[in-house]
């Protein structure tokens, strides 16, 4: 064997990757590093011209086992600011200002660095037990222990900056370098992130932890801190419809941060986002910031009850007449007074809006009012609208609560369906694989190619490509125009069946109203009231049904918020019942 004369062979092993050759007694080149030999001779040093060439081990106990392949040294934190990343752009192309991404939530997640004591402080959590180097914000050298300036302080990288490099940029430095150490230090088997095992064990006192779920919460902040026009059911609903990355949001990903191991259990997502469950996490995050007082709700924005209230009438094809009536309800039970709409974080008993929940509520309400949903008056309602409407065809209609409720139990029962079977088909399973260790990688990779296989082979049996439809954005879900005869659009119809004169005003010809629940839980009970549809018409569970799949939300829990508006418009009523249940209870103990 000669090394000497395996020096003109430059070519990289395919096994190691080693530049190191040497000459076999039949003059073909074996690799020094890991004892594999090749086909090619010294003769013949152009492999192009050497087809199938193949490498064959002299000894397979001196064959060394590959090293696991490691990406950029990364931590859990960063993976999390990529996700919230491709979310703010995702929401900068639903038409959201480009501000909250560069300003809002760039500063809301830096102060959750902050107050993890994962970054911006003297004594990161990555760095009590090893030495590492600490990156300081340029332009806070001298003031390194102090709270950021809440949507002021932009002197740190932007997620403009951090966000923006090329998967394909070898030379790039990771997004967001709070830590670095050395990878023998801190690289581990069992993830391919640095802190994916500490991460994932981590519970301390007083600190919230990252999920996926809270990245929703966060957008949701400042979404609701920009006063934009995307309440959380839209956001929730953007989710659904794959227009904001959740479902393997690590996907996107760069391709240099190794995703293994413990990071399944923090990244893979595999059940769709709850309303309330976000609620109560966008809460629980703004009181763990210590956010300040949220800026104000006031008449002319998006969210405030009168505005949205007229948004769920036009999807919901009600008369616009209809909006004359939440507006008084709005006013008479205060819910729309600026200091009940402003969220204050720092309140004694913080609690936000569920914003597009109650402005249904109030619809529910005045639906109430108008034709009571007993099952009985509202179709007694619609006789007599039925009869005009055939007399004064050139008049402008009434408006006819049984044809409306046929058409909207269509649409319904058509939207609900291919809703079942877009959720049926999703593939919940991720292009890019995850294993939880490199032992299992190639196993997880041959089972992904298998199903693509099947895949291929059933839409070849079936006749057609696999195609996945993606809807575009758009704030409503029904459509209704005056040209489609099929679908009658009832905007424009008058309610003046439904009302009375009374001196110079208008009053409804329905004196009658039953209250939803005529008990609230205990303070310690986790919900307000407790729904069962046996006890309701058929017409109110119709009414519940409809506007609980508008808002992807539990038909119990906009049962609450129905109960909550009305024992805010009827205190007396309840002031009534609750003094005759205390009267009964002391006769029952007596």
């Amino acid at each position: 064997m000669d090394l000497e004369e395996a020096k003109e062979f430059k070519e990289r092993c395919s096994q190691c990757a080693a530049v190191s050759w040497g000459l076999t007694d039949e003059g073909k080149y074996y690799c020094t590093s890991c004892h594999n030999v090749t086909e090619i001779s010294k003769e013949v040093l152009n492999t192009d011209i050497i087809p199938n060439s193949k490498i064959q081990a002299i000894n397979r106990g001196l064959k060394k086992k590959r090293k696991l392949e490691k990406g950029w040294d990364w931590y859990v934190c960063e993976g999390f600011q990529h996700i919230l990343y491709q979310q703010a752009n995702a929401l900068k192309t639903l038409g959201v200002g480009p501000e909250l991404k560069n300003e809002v939530l760039h500063n809301f997640w830096k102060r959750y660095l902050q107050k993890s004591k994962q970054a911006y402080c003297k004594n990161p959590v990555y760095t009590r037990k090893r030495k590492a180097t600490v990156l300081r914000d340029n332009a806070n050298h001298s003031d390194w222990d102090s709270e950021p300036d809440l949507l002021s302080d932009l002197s740190c990288p932007s997620f403009t900056e951090s966000g923006s490099r090329s998967q394909t940029d070898d030379d790039a430095q990771p997004p967001f370098p709070i830590i670095r150490t050395s990878q023998s230090e801190m690289t581990s088997i069992c993830s391919g992130s640095l802190d994916g095992v500490e991460y994932s064990q981590r519970k301390e006192k007083g600190i919230v932890k990252m999920t996926v779920p809270k990245t929703l919460a966060f957008c949701y902040l400042s979404l609701l801190w920009q006063r934009e026009t995307i309440t959380l059911s839209d956001l929730l609903r953007f989710v659904e419809e794959d227009h904001i990355p959740y479902i393997n949001a690590f996907e996107h990903f760069p391709e240099k941060m190794k995703l293994y191991g413990r990071d399944k259990g923090i990244f893979a997502i595999e059940s769709w986002p709850n309303y309330e469950d976000i609620y109560k996490q966008a809460i629980e995050i703004a009181i763990f910031l210590d956010l300040p007082h949220f800026p104000y709700i006031t008449e002319d924005c998006y969210l405030h009850p009168k505005i949205l209230c007229m948004k769920y009438l036009m999807e919901v094809n009600l008369p616009d007449e209809i909006h004359d009536f939440t507006c008084q309800v709005v006013k008479m039970t205060g819910i729309g007074e600026v200091d009940f709409l402003t969220f204050d974080p720092v309140a004694k008993m913080p609690k936000t809006v569920k914003y597009d929940v109650q402005a249904v509520a109030i619809i529910i309400v005045v639906l109430k009012l108008l034709f009571l949903l007993n099952d009985n008056l509202e179709w007694s309602l619609s006789n007599l609208a039925e009869k005009h409407n055939e007399k004064n065809k050139e008049d402008k209609p009434w408006f006819n609560f049984r044809k409306w409720y046929q058409i909207m139990k269509k649409s319904l029962d058509e939207k609900k369906q291919k809703w079942k079977e877009t959720r049926a088909k999703y593939f919940w399973k991720s292009e890019k694989p995850l294993y939880y260790s490199s032992i299992d990688k190639s196993v997880v990779y041959k089972k992904r190619e298998m199903v693509v296989n099947l895949q291929k082979q059933f839409s070849a049996l079936v006749g057609s490509a696999p195609t996945t439809e993606k809807k575009s954005p758009s704030s409503f879900q029904f459509n209704w125009t005056e040209e489609d005869p099929d679908r009658t659009c009832f905007h424009g119809h008058s309610l003046q069946g439904i009302l009375k004169k009374k001196g110079q005003s208008l009053t409804t010809k329905n004196s009658l109203y039953w209250l939803s629940t005529q008990r609230f839980c205990k303070s310690y009970c986790k919900h307000v009231t407790t729904y069962e549809e046996s006890s309701f018409s058929l017409t109110y569970q119709f009414i519940l049904d409809l506007f609980s799949f508008l808002l992807r939300i539990k038909t119990s829990l906009l049962h609450e918020e129905v109960s909550l508006i009305e024992k805010r418009l009827f205190k007396s009523r309840y002031s009534k019942i609750v003094k005759k249940s205390s009267r009964s209870g002391k006769a029952k103990r007596s």
